[in-house]
């Protein structure tokens, strides 16, 4: 037999009313790693019954976080010629099938209440100073007289007494008493189904047997495990994960951090890194703090998921970044910092040598890709866009000679490698007198626009001999028209 811990069936069931939120990430990479480690299957259902919240466009932001995550699931019917997830708006019909199962069973019934009626029994309730909270006081529970054609509402009918529990794959043993329980909904009056009763029905029919989710759902699962039971099934494994938190120990929210995935992504993180991040924010593995995917899939274990919050670290985060963004191959990274590019109104060729020529020069100062994209900017335009300070500190009229120099210097050097112009300028610098700090900023700046860059002669060797020359010529411009 086929179980969480010999062949998982995880899924992960978004709602669709706003941006993938880091956490729900982390809840599906959990999920995801298992399947990959244990051969077993990832489901992605949208839960999308709320029809008041639910958008398209949000449903297309989760779709398009998990495909850049590389988080991708295994099963689904097609939709346009790829998998689609499951969409519970589609599945109306299995609802209302099992609701009935459960009337027909009497282990649920009709409520014909009405809203005025419930909002009596609430002021009833207050009324009486009772500091327990208001329950649905089960005016249908034990009655079959339904009126034909009137509205009503389909409820559990939840038992009296004893306790429900189970033993949480992150929390040990949790009961609860079912006198805490009311009787709740299953199906609303317009027959859409409430979350508890659809998540029961959609993880039971895709024989899902372990659910991960956040903490904040414990409160449903006692209620999801009793109707596991009235349908006769066995509830799936539990794993009930700590929330991540803001530095400060408040729910993490936009005030603290970037907490959408597709935020990352425009901000040029890499999506190895943010899974890395991640999976160490409630999960360790001894002391290590870089992972592969392949690594992330291989150790992954829920024994180690801890059972407190954890804490964002912006820090950190860029820390498991930067040394992601170090150990890619600069191929894939000159491919990946295109868009970083073209945000800053530079049109580049993924063919364009320089993109990888330039990408070593500033790894080591760069986070994500649109610091790489910042940093090399100067070496695809047709002239450096100067810094105003840099310039007027550096661009003077004592430059522009030893600009000039510089450039005849290497403008005849065959060999235009950055080995090669050191050995020639060096030597230029020892015959003349001149200090290298008189040539080499005023030269920075001319080539760059900036006071801070790679070093000089490895730029003059990426930019190539004809920018180098003009650039330099045209730095020594501005130094002599720098009186007026």
């Amino acid at each position: 037999m086929e179980t969480w811990q010999s062949k998982p069936r995880v899924r992960f069931a978004p709602s669709p009313t706003g941006y993938l939120h880091i956490g729900g990430v982390r809840t599906a990479l959990f999920s995801w790693l298992w399947a990959r480690k244990l051969g077993g299957r990832f489901v992605l259902r949208i839960e999308d019954t709320d029809k008041e919240r639910s958008t398209d466009a949000s449903r297309q932001v989760i779709l398009e976080s998990m495909r850049w995550l590389g988080l991708l699931w295994d099963e689904g019917p097609e939709v346009g010629g790829e998998q689609g997830p499951y969409y519970q708006s589609e599945r109306l019909a299995l609802y209302r099938e099992y609701a009935e199962t459960l009337v027909s069973r009497g282990q649920a019934y009709r409520c014909y209440a009405t809203k005025e009626e419930l909002q009596e029994a609430r002021a009833r309730h207050e009324a009486s100073g009772s500091k327990q909270p208001f329950r649905y006081p089960r005016l249908w529970r034990d009655r079959n007289d339904w009126p034909e054609g009137k509205p009503y509402v389909i409820r559990f009918k939840s038992p009296l007494s004893g306790v429900t529990g189970w033993n949480d794959v992150v929390r040990g043993r949790i009961d609860v008493p079912n006198e805490e329980q009311q009787d709740f909904v299953l199906l609303r009056s317009d027959g859409l189904p409430l979350y508890n009763f659809a998540c029961v029905v959609d993880d039971l029919c895709m024989n899902i047997n372990l659910v991960a989710r956040g903490d904040d759902h414990l409160v449903n699962t006692p209620p999801q495990v009793l109707i596991y039971e009235a349908l006769g099934a066995t509830p799936p494994a539990f794993a009930h994960l700590p929330m991540i938190l803001a530095p400060n120990g408040e729910k993490l929210s936009k005030r603290h951090a970037a907490v959408s995935v597709l935020d990352y992504r425009d901000q040029g993180y890499l999506p190895v890194a943010v899974l890395n991040y991640l999976a160490r924010l409630g999960w360790s593995h001894g002391d290590q703090e870089i992972f592969s995917l392949e690594e992330l899939v291989e150790k992954f274990d829920w024994a180690k998921v801890g059972k407190t919050a954890a804490r964002y670290d912006a820090k950190k985060f860029a820390y498991v970044q930067s040394s992601h963004l170090r150990g890619t191959e600069v191929g894939v990274l000159a491919e990946r910092r295109l868009p970083f590019f073209a945000a800053r109104g530079l049109e580049v060729e993924a063919s364009d040598a320089r993109l990888s020529a330039a990408i070593p020069s500033v790894l080591t100062r760069a986070t994500t890709l649109a610091d790489i994209a910042e940093l090399s900017d100067f070496f695809f335009r047709e002239a450096p866009v100067f810094d105003e300070k840099a310039q007027r500190k550096f661009l003077v009229p004592a430059a522009a000679a030893p600009l000039r120099a510089l450039a005849e210097q290497v403008e005849g050097l065959e060999d235009f490698r950055a080995a090669e112009i050191e050995k020639v300028v060096t030597a230029w610098l020892e015959s003349s007198g001149l200090a290298l700090k008189e040539v080499a900023q005023p030269a920075r700046v001319a080539l760059t626009g900036r006071s801070a860059s790679p070093g000089l002669f490895e730029v003059m060797e990426i930019l190539g001999r004809e920018r180098s020359l003009a650039r330099l010529r045209a730095g020594a411009l501005l130094a002599e028209q720098a009186n007026g």
